[in-house]
């Protein structure tokens, strides 16, 4: 049966998403896209949809209102806590995520994925690691063994998260930062673009340079 997926977010991650989606249907995947959602597109947006034949179906509100059934969706948003914050209500209107994962992407063994994951063109993800709820794992970004994800995070790309690596929920890691083996980061930590994390950091704060201090 054809799963039937929305993308929620039409900025620049939604439109990544729907590029991960494409991939898969290339590749076999028996999914369509139904279009996407935004509660406040830009013209620009609109048009960059409509360029690629994709239908923008309205707000969040006015696209429930419409009873869409039984319908997946995928978190295009960047922001770690405003997915976490549309989760709650999309899962209760019976809603439910779905998991899309770009057919360049390489895996280990022992990699589980939590529902809603997004992983991106050329991402590395090695063995027993686990990506939680709604983590986004960018293009290019790598992802060390026995790595440990929480839910919500977003690795940006060509992020490092090295082997052994716990990263607290709604966490990001900006672009071409690295986490060094064995570190804890806290919950809802920003460690800055091309941050080098040395030592295991604490929740809510945010983390620049090299190395890495906050």
């Amino acid at each position: 049966m054809t799963t039937h997926v929305v993308v929620i977010g039409a900025s620049g991650f939604g439109r990544e998403c729907l590029d991960v989606l494409d991939a898969m249907v290339a590749a076999g995947a028996d999914l369509r896209v139904l279009g996407v959602v935004d509660d406040a597109i830009a013209e620009v947006n609109v048009e960059r949809l409509a360029a690629r034949g994709v239908p923008f179906l309205g707000t969040r509100a006015a696209w429930l209102a419409t009873d869409p059934g039984p319908v997946a969706y995928v978190l295009g948003i960047g922001s770690p806590g405003v997915r976490r914050r549309l989760v709650a209500e999309l899962d209760a209107v019976g809603l439910r995520p779905f998991t899309a994962i770009h057919p360049s992407a390489t895996f280990g063994a022992k990699v589980v994925l939590d529902e809603g994951v997004v992983v991106c063109a050329g991402a590395a993800v090695s063995n027993n690691v686990r990506l939680g709820r709604h983590v986004h794992v960018n293009p290019n970004a790598t992802i060390g063994h026995d790595a440990d994800l929480r839910d919500f995070v977003s690795i940006n790309p060509a992020a490092v998260i090295s082997g052994e690596v716990v990263v607290g929920s709604a966490t990001l890691v900006g672009a071409a930062a690295t986490v060094l083996q064995g570190l804890t980061v806290g919950e809802r930590t920003v460690i800055g673009a091309g941050a080098v994390v040395t030592k295991s950091v604490p929740s809510d704060v945010v983390v620049v340079g090299v190395p890495g201090r906050w």
